[in-house]
């Protein structure tokens, strides 16, 4: 029994730094075009970088959408060759979107954000349902904290010493990229499938036919509902965070600082990485399943209290920046990492947790866009510190009563079970 527990911690480990690495590098293709600000330039009377921010969205929109299906069907063999595919076509776009005139480079967004959209479902395929999945997820879903720091530092470090047009940051962040990305591929390669005792304990995990697909969803409906309300919230907070830091750092008074990106991220990247890292010493699948609902029911105090203390002048930019991103990434990071395994393994289904991700991340996707159009097309006027602040501030307030909601129902369908059984 040592010998196994000792193999367990082994691949848990390797797994988890390998998949970080990995998606780390995949981020390198995705978001360091976020670092330019495209002053002064417009489509049509709206602003550009708007504009490209919501075609690269409309990309991961229709590829959740798609992933539904591609992705909760998806064999075992192959995956590193279509992980490599479409990481090379959202890097291609960008060198298209470089030398493309406005305002026709923008259809390069689409093209980027498409592939891209592809492949969280992907390389989470090698890790879940598995003793340690909790840990090795919440490395992973952390990886996207870190990297979304970590990209924008280097691809504003290319733009200030090479002396970049904003136009080719993206592609040359990419370039940086691609080489560590072919090694942890390979690695990603490697990891071992679940073993017997993994899928006694989270049930096996398999590609899921159509109809699989409408049972699950008919039988949890209701709590579904409520998880991808909350997730779609969520997913608003981070992408207008990520997508528009760099406007509300120059707001804040915030010039040219490279670091400061990495500086805010990688303290909320430990933390969250502790916090969810360490419910894999919890056994009891159903238990585990109602931790990650109260982490999300902190995050949105967390996210909430921190902007109306930054609202009312209490509370100094650094420190609400990170603090509101610690709380967002509370209610994000357990719906990539083990919200769903955890649901998959309490009820025990036969399924895979890349068919409920995607569902909520496109619903999610919809969410986003539809706050970017609103502000855009209404001509909002609102800077973005201000529109974000107050966007947390009403959220919160509705996440928390979902989450509520949530937490009672699947306490509900489980007493159900247990009773039937």
């Amino acid at each position: 029994m040592a010998i196994k527990n000792k193999q367990q911690i082994k691949t848990g480990l390797y797994a988890a730094i390998v998949v970080f690495l990995a998606y780390t590098m995949i981020f390198g293709f995705r978001k360091s075009f976020t670092v330019a600000t495209f002053d002064g330039l417009t489509i049509a009377g709206y602003n550009y970088k708007t504009i490209l921010v919501i075609c690269q969205m409309l990309g991961y929109l229709l590829a959740k959408f798609y992933g539904i299906k591609f992705i909760s069907e998806l064999k075992r063999t192959g995956r590193g060759k279509i992980i490599l595919l479409l990481t090379g076509i959202s890097w291609l776009s960008w060198l298209f979107f470089a030398i493309t005139p406005i305002p026709y480079n923008i259809i390069f967004l689409f093209a980027n954000g498409f592939p891209l959209g592809m492949l969280w479902g992907v390389v989470f395929s090698y890790v879940e349902g598995r003793r340690s999945t909790d840990f090795i997820g919440a490395t992973l879903a952390v990886s996207f904290i870190f990297a979304s720091g970590f990209v924008k530092s280097v691809g504003l470090w290319l733009s200030i010493n090479f002396n970049l047009s904003e136009f080719w940051i993206p592609f040359y962040t990419g370039l940086v990229f691609a080489l560590p990305l072919l090694l942890f591929v390979y690695l990603m390669e490697k990891i071992p499938p679940p073993d017997a005792e993994d899928i006694t304990f989270r049930t096996e995990r398999i590609p899921m036919n159509k109809a699989d697909r409408k049972l699950f969803i008919k039988d949890f409906f209701w709590g579904l509902l409520a998880c991808v309300t909350i997730y779609c919230f969520a997913t608003i907070f981070r992408d207008i965070r990520d997508n528009f830091s760099a406007e509300m750092w120059k707001e804040m008074g915030f010039f040219n600082q490279p670091s400061i990106f990495a500086k805010t991220e990688t303290p909320i990247t430990l933390i969250v990485l502790f916090l969810i890292g360490s419910m894999v010493l919890i056994k009891n699948n159903f238990k585990a399943l109602q931790l990650a609902h109260y982490f999300i029911l902190i995050g949105f105090i967390f996210a909430g209290a921190f902007s109306l203390l930054f609202k009312a002048q209490m509370l100094p930019p650094i420190w609400w920046m990170t603090l509101t991103g610690l709380g967002l990434y509370m209610v994000y990071i357990p719906f990539n990492a083990v919200f769903f395994d955890r649901l998959i393994s309490t009820f025990k289904y036969t399924s895979n947790v890349g068919f409920l991700i995607y569902i909520a991340d496109s619903f999610g996707y919809v969410g986003s866009i539809g706050v970017l159009f609103s502000k855009e097309i209404l001509k909002v006027k609102l800077n973005w510190v201000t529109f974000f602040y107050n966007s947390v501030i009403a959220l919160s307030l509705m996440g928390i009563l979902l989450t509520f909601f949530s937490l009672q129902y699947f306490k509900s369908k489980y007493k159900k079970i247990k009773v039937e059984a």
